[in-house]
């Protein structure tokens, strides 16, 4: 039988499926570096928001306080 011992043995579907298990493995690495970058972002964005939110809230409230002064009676 005449042939490559390698085509014959199936190492080379081996070392094919191994090489494809690398890739793959450096491939999803990259995708969960890309996931926690992403991720760390949200957490930025979301903390922003709240102390925007917050901010509203503190404006709103402080407004609201001083709307009640002004109708309060001054006493003398």
């Amino acid at each position: 039988m005449e042939g490559s011992r390698f085509v014959r043995d199936g190492a080379w579907h081996d070392q094919r499926f191994e090489a494809q298990e690398r890739i793959m493995a450096l491939q999803f690495g990259a995708v969960e570096k890309r996931l926690e970058r992403i991720e760390a972002l949200i957490e930025g964005l979301e903390r922003r928001l709240w102390m925007t939110v917050y901010g509203v809230v503190a404006v709103i409230l402080t407004q609201a306080v001083q709307g009640i002064l002004d109708y309060v009676p001054k006493g003398g």
